[in-house]
């Protein structure tokens, strides 16, 4: 038996086949990030982490990760989706991983009461961390973070605070839209500094798109969709009442955005955290990211991988704000949660313990 139950589970996916060059060493990272976190703000944590389809040549996540330490405060959970289930699916020798149902398995097998969705090449902020470790997250809220792409050579920055410290400067890009300026798309940082002037702005730029656009077209306007999979937090309960995300035979872009479209529809508050209270992203190659300067390059990645277009997700999305209702794509056992599925559990100071 836990002693301390945790407060937030935190729930990613991987396999150990390398995907954007220094997969371990970010994977690495982000858990070592973690620990540190968890340590420092005395925050129970599980950490969640989906092993989707493991390459067969390559050795478990398991065996090549650090551990949690022993003040760390953290549980961490490997379960493993094997191949079996990854090749029932039309796509799967196009994609190798699953990306949004990997996270319904671990949505399904958290034990926290607030769960958040992230990926596994990304840092915290100090900021961010002592805001979860108050315990006061609003089960009425989805939470959403500002991500900020940082240079790959963060990897080779000794001590986690160095590493924050590095992030700090050398930001590449900002994704995620602004607490108090929802509404100003591509405005260049620098206006932020003028707070007040920039409040009013946007406040006024909220009543005349209210104003001109339907209900459901304005609350889409308003959902921080950019980068969305990298942060989405809320309650284990509303994760269960949206369903998670859309199990779909495709590729992940815009399945994400699904998510918080579905706990708008249903009611539950968008909550944009300030920009300090931020993750930061390590910078990879083969990401969507990485095509912002090589359209056609784009247009080859999305050719290998089927996905859906931003179109037809906001008009479904309309729909369903405007009918109150979740997407009712996924099967009631969604998440494999009636599939048994191999589980490595580590806590500090206790033996492996290995669920079938």
């Amino acid at each position: 038996m836990r002693d301390i139950r945790p407060y937030l589970s935190i729930v990613a996916t991987t396999r150990n086949d390398n995907h954007g060059g220094d997969l371990i060493e970010r994977t690495k990272c982000f858990v070592e990030g973690i620990y540190y976190q968890a340590a420092k703000h005395n925050l129970p944590v599980e950490l969640i982490i989906v092993e989707w389809n493991p390459p067969t040549d390559k050795p478990l996540l398991k065996d090549v990760l650090p551990l949690p330490p022993k003040n760390s405060g953290v549980v961490l959970r490997y379960i493993l989706v094997p191949e079996s289930i990854h090749n029932s699916y039309t796509f799967s020798t196009r994609m190798p991983l699953f990306q949004m149902t990997a996270k319904n398995v671990g949505i399904r097998k958290a034990t926290a009461p607030y769960v958040l969705c992230t990926n596994i090449d990304l840092i915290f902020s100090d900021e961010l961390f002592s805001l979860l470790a108050k315990q006061q997250l609003d089960n009425n809220a989805f939470y959403r973070a500002n991500r900020f792409d940082v240079k790959k050579e963060i990897l080779g920055v000794e001590g986690f605070e160095n590493k924050i410290a590095f992030a700090k400067q050398n930001i590449i890009q900002q994704l995620g839209k602004t607490k108090g300026n929802e509404y100003l798309v591509g405005i260049p940082g620098i206006f932020y500094g003028f707070k007040n002037t920039m409040k009013l702005v946007n406040f006024f730029l909220g009543k005349l798109i209210a104003a001109t656009h339907s209900r459901e077209k304005f609350l889409i306007w308003s959902l921080d969709t950019s980068a969305c999979g990298d942060f989405t937090l809320m309650s284990k309960n509303n994760w269960i009442k949206i369903e998670g995300y859309p199990e779909l035979d495709l590729y992940s872009i815009h399945i994400d955005s699904m998510g918080i479209i579905a706990a708008a529809a249903m009611g539950i508050r968008q909550e944009i955290l300030p920009t300090e209270m931020c993750s930061f992203h390590i910078h990879h190659e083969d990401g969507w990211e990485s095509f912002a300067d090589n359209p056609v390059g784009l247009i080859k990645f999305m050719e290998r991988r089927p996905g859906l277009d931003w179109f037809s997700v906001s008009e479904t999305g309309k729909w369903l704000i405007k009918n109150n209702k979740g997407w009712g794509l996924n099967k009631p056992d969604w998440g494999f949660s009636n599939t048994k599925l191999k589980e490595y559990i580590f806590e500090a100071g206790k033996p492996m313990q290995e669920v079938n």
